[in-house]
Parts: C-alpha cells; structure tokens; sequence
C-alpha cells in the first residue's frame, strides 16, 4: 500500500465567506470543479444537508467521469473537510481538505486531498503518482474557483 498526498494553491481576490460558500456547497460546484465538463450527461444526486457538515453529493457518469460520491464531513470558516470514495473505474477512499486563509488581498485557498493506494491502484501508482494524476485537475478547479469568486 502507498499513501498519498497531493496539494494545491492560489490566491483569490474575494472575501473568504464568498469562497467558502462556493466549496461548502456541492450545489455551487458545477461552477467551478474541474470534472464537470467531462461528461454533458453527468447524472448527479444530492441527499442530506443542504450545503455544510452533513451535505451528499454522488455522481455517476461515462468513463471518465466515473462513479463515486462525496459527503462534507467537518465545515468552519476556515477548512472545509470532504470524505471521497470513488467507485469507478476504480475503488478508493480519500481525504480532501480546502483550507482558507484571509490574506489582506483576499482568500489563500489550498486544496489537498490524501488517501492510500490498496491493491491494483498501489501498483499503477508506482508508475503514475496520484499527484500526476489529479495535480492538474486541482490546478484547473482552483483557477475555476478563483474566476467564480472573483466575477
């Protein structure tokens, strides 16, 4: 088994609440995650609180998108705290934390998630990083995020 660790960061000219509330609500996300557009015909379902600790969200979708789901496991004002489990294509569980920090400019927001690679995916992982994999889909979504705030 390998752990992993991948993280990412920007600033954002907005108020840390506006982008707290983009994160804390899966609602908003379509706005700015950068898988959306892999598949026009994405089925989403959203269960449980409306936004915040308690908030589901799962998807499913073509190849690429996948199968999988997220539900909002911790929320203050400065860390928004995501349990992921994906089922297709493959099955993992992971850690994702958004982490906000007010800054005199605006909002330092820092994006990480980490899990373990078990079986199959600890084997490709050898090969291709999980940071390799996902590092630049975190880049696009921040840089998404960033311009939602910031219109």
């Amino acid at each position: 088994m390998a752990n992993f660790r991948v993280s990412r960061s920007t600033s954002v000219a907005a108020d840390p609440a506006l982008v707290h509330r983009l994160v804390n609500d899966f609602h908003e996300w379509p706005a700015w995650s950068p898988w959306e557009g892999v598949d026009p015909e994405l089925q989403r379902t959203y269960s449980g609180a409306e936004a915040g600790v308690g908030a589901h969200y799962a998807w499913s979708g073509n190849r690429k998108a996948g199968q999988g789901s997220m539900e909002i496991t911790g929320s203050t004002p400065e860390r928004v705290d995501v349990a992921l489990t994906v089922l297709k294509p493959f099955r993992s569980t992971s850690v994702v934390t958004f982490e906000l920090a007010a800054t005199g400019a605006g909002t330092e927001v820092t994006w990480v998630m980490t899990g373990e690679q078990k079986g199959l995916a600890a084997v490709l992982g050898r090969v291709v990083s999980m940071d390799r994999l996902v590092g630049k889909d975190f880049e696009r979504g921040l840089a998404q995020l960033k311009a939602t705030a910031e219109a």
